[in-house]
């Protein structure tokens, strides 16, 4: 058994610890909230649904400000609950209703991102709206005719990439005639932009990851010996 003055040091210790750390929690839980005063996109993750969301600093008893754009409750019905803003503990950034009852909760994922999830509606991404919308423009310039080619340059399969909403999340694909067996036996169906990635879904569920590489092409990942590349036609 310890000592009671051993004890007592360890005890004191324990206290400078957690006082010296406080202060750098509290910072961090400021500086969230100092960062996230300005214009956001709400969205379902595919961006077919959006609404413009503006967080200010200026204080109610249940939170801090906000206004949402006329047609957000439109197109995100679950926004016509939402009053006022707040940090929750470190990294949660809250949508309360006029009470303060919580609407959704948002953690970054990445630098500038945030995540949320509705019970039985699925993931929600809240971002910086410049950001979003530069995001839209590179969505919109995948659109049309593409070729997948080998490393050597030899094309071996085309297709072309829609806007045709399939399902929550994805947008059509179409094949074209005379695809190489690898590409014919994934036959891919529908695709997405996420987190920085082109994704290609096949009917059962296979997913072909491509990255943007530094000649503006994509490039599946992981990279192979012989890779892939898909290049606009």
């Amino acid at each position: 058994m310890l000592a009671p003055v051993r004890m007592m040091q360890l005890a004191l210790a324990l206290a400078s610890a957690m006082l010296a750390g406080a202060p750098a929690l509290a910072q961090d839980a400021a500086q969230l909230k100092k960062n996230m005063i300005g214009q956001w996109e709400l969205s379902t993750t595919e961006r077919s649904k959006t609404c413009v969301v503006t967080l200010k600093p200026d204080t109610t008893p249940q939170g801090l400000k906000l206004e949402l754009e006329p047609d957000c409750a439109k197109a995100l019905p679950f926004t016509k609950d939402i009053a006022v803003w707040n940090i929750k503990g470190l990294d949660i950034v809250r949508l309360q209703t006029p009470t303060g009852e919580p609407v959704i909760d948002f953690t970054e994922v990445e630098s500038g991102i945030f995540e949320g999830i509705r019970s039985g509606e699925g993931v929600y991404i809240l971002q910086n709206l410049a950001a979003a919308r530069s995001l839209a423009k590179s969505m919109d310039q995948m659109i049309g005719d593409w070729s997948i080619v080998r490393g050597n340059g030899r094309a071996i399969c085309s297709l072309t990439l829609t806007n045709n909403e399939a399902g929550p999340d994805n947008f059509q694909l179409f094949l074209k005639p005379r695809c190489d067996p690898l590409v014919a036996n994934f036959k891919p169906m529908q695709w997405r932009l996420e987190r920085g990635e082109l994704l290609m879904f096949s009917a059962s569920g296979e997913t072909w990851h491509f990255e943007a590489d530094d000649n503006a092409q994509w490039r599946r990942m992981p990279d192979m010996a012989d890779p892939l590349i898909l290049l606009r036609q």
